[in-house]
């Protein structure tokens, strides 16, 4: 620590900057308090009356700490860690735990490696967990193979590096494999992230006493009061696919709970939808709206997740933290008017400082896929047909066991019914399985990519076997991303060839294509309450029920088998 630092904090000197007469969030005391904001070499050094080389009037303005996001897939915003910061911080996120399961999964060490390596030198902090669940079960395949305690190990000493990535195989944890046990005891030092909804009873105990301290799967105030009470901290989830908020806030609220061991995260969200709505400020905004208390939402999205998760000199206004701030005129609305990330203002110029190039060019060359036939497509139609229901706003799947259209003994999608697709990618064994599936809501076209979660194999949902075909292949020969085809032709496209998830463009050209291909998915007849990429791209994740779809064929998640046709 700078001496200079001490006296500017006693008033003795001017600080850099001073952000005069504005009505801090104190996330200490949970009040608002009027007064300045001194900030030396990009340091918060004290709070009271200050004056500053530079100077910034703040009357009637508030100042918040800068917002956390507690948990957040960086490859599903389909761009780089430093194109994703550079959009996210603009809406106040100053700092996010990442987990990379995702190109974890399709490229092993590489895709580690990419993220630490990518996420060095960005507009906000990245912190990262050690993906625990790769592949997410042993029931699909993904690229990686297995990602072992030992493969983990060289990653535990990294400064940025917080503890172990959700576990999403709490089967395993229950069930004491030794393989998941020899993860929980590598990382029993470190914080460890949890994913298991729908558990209750003892099964929340046994999760809790094998060192899991957190979770984000809960969909209900009921599920996360019971794991509060458990001793869990709960990440209330606001996402593209997931939006739990609501109903677990307003049930919290309703018991009266507290909310201390609460903060937000998204798991997974779309720019398209950062830009409409916001990032975690959209959580705080939200969660005002249910009648969480103004400062309390402040601090469930920044201190409650720093201190949680031990980041140093993060989550509050006071002096010895980063002056990690935001500016808002309206503390209900929470939009910043201005962001500082450690004592610079956030702008133009500063961000277009940041670069970053790929070393790694394998990365570009993920997807192997054989040919493709209709004849990989037939679905024998049966009396009753095993049928994967979606559910709006959700991503929990229905199991029913009921008639489908068709005719000859063949599935043929109609009204309601269409056809699910699960193909594996990554050049190990050309499975193909296909599935009825309700809801989705598609015509007269096909949409297809190679975001599928965890294993990341291709998924298409269609109408009819000819625009499934065209959108699978086009994948194979632009490397990955998503396809929307209709009547045998490609429609639109957008290329994703890191890792088969991640675009090489700018933040801002991968967003306004989303938003033009999530129209045209609509335009299609793809449901309200299902997000046409980001829910198709959840129905091979085999650890949320009820049923999934993966390259070996449709699995019911509840009874842990797959289902014989």
């Amino acid at each position: 620590m700078k001496k200079s630092m001490i006296r500017a904090a006693k008033g003795e000197i001017p600080a850099d900057l001073v952000l005069k007469n504005g009505n801090v969030v104190n996330v200490f005391s949970e009040e608002i308090v009027t007064c300045d904001v001194a900030v030396v070499d990009g340091w918060i050094v004290g709070l009271g009356s200050y004056q500053g080389e530079r100077e910034i009037d703040c009357t009637g303005k508030y100042i918040a700490p800068g917002l956390i996001d507690a948990h957040v897939h960086i490859e599903s915003s389909m761009v780089s860690p430093l194109e994703f910061t550079k959009y996210i911080v603009r809406k106040g996120t100053t700092g996010i735990v990442a987990d990379p399961h995702e190109i974890v999964n399709v490229s092993g060490k590489r895709g580690m490696d990419y993220i630490l390596d990518a996420s060095e030198h960005v507009p906000a902090d990245v912190y990262v967990m050690v993906p625990s669940s790769v592949p997410a079960t042993n029931i699909d395949t993904n690229g990686a193979g297995k990602f072992l305690a030992e493969d983990m190990a060289e990653y535990k000493s990294h400064p940025r590096v917080l503890g172990l990535g959700e576990m999403m195989r709490f089967v395993d944890v229950l069930g004491e494999d030794p393989e998941t046990m020899d993860k929980l005891d590598a990382f029993s030092d470190m914080v460890m992230d949890g994913h298991a909804p729908g558990i209750s009873s003892k099964e929340i105990q046994a999760y809790r006493m094998a060192g899991i301290q957190d979770d984000h799967e809960c969909s209900t105030g009921e599920e996360a009061l019971e794991k509060l009470r458990a001793g869990f901290h709960i990440l209330v989830r606001e996402g593209s696919g997931a939006k739990n908020l609501e109903s677990i806030l307003s049930g919290l609220l309703k018991k009266g709970a507290s909310l201390d061991n609460c903060m937000f995260c998204t798991d997974d969200k779309h720019l398209e939808d950062i830009e409409k709505e916001g990032h975690i400020n959209f959580c705080v905004r939200k969660a005002i709206a249910l009648g969480v208390p103004e400062v309390k939402a402040y601090k469930m999205a920044s201190w409650n997740a720093a201190r949680f998760y031990g980041i140093p000199h993060a989550g509050a206004v006071g002096a010895g933290y980063r002056a990690d701030l935001l500016i808002v005129d309206d503390l209900r609305e929470a939009v910043p008017s201005m962001v500082i990330k450690n004592g610079t203002v956030v702008d133009d110029a500063w961000l277009s400082s940041f670069a970053y190039e790929l070393k790694d060019r394998s990365l570009l060359h993920t997807v192997c896929i054989r040919s493709l036939s209709e004849e990989d497509l037939f679905l024998t139609k049966k009396e009753k047909n095993h049928v994967l229901e979606l559910v709006p706003n959700e991503l929990l799947t229905l199991h029913r066991v009921e008639e489908v259209p068709g005719q000859h003994g063949e599935f043929t999608p109609a009204q309601d019914y269409g056809k699910l697709v699960v193909m594996e990618r990554h050049g190990k064994n050309g499975k193909v399985s296909v599935c009825p599936v309700k809801g989705y809501g598609i015509r007269s076209g096909a949409i297809a990519t190679t975001i599928s979660h965890d294993s990341h194999n291709i998924i298409a949902a269609g109408d009819n076997d000819r625009d499934i075909l065209c959108a699978v292949r086009e994948l194979g020969r632009i490397q990955g991303g998503y396809v929307i085809a209709s009547e045998g032709k490609v429609i639109d496209e957008l290329p994703l060839a890191l890792s088969g998830l991640m675009s090489v463009n700018s933040a801002e050209e991968v967003r306004e294509k989303t938003g033009e291909m999530v129209q045209k998915a609509r335009d299609m007849g793809v449901s309200e309450g299902v997000d046409p990429f980001i829910t198709l791209s959840f129905m091979a994740l085999t650890v949320i029920p009820e049923l999934r779809l993966t390259e070996s064929g449709m699995f019911d998640v509840t009874a842990m088998q797959f289902i014989e046709e």
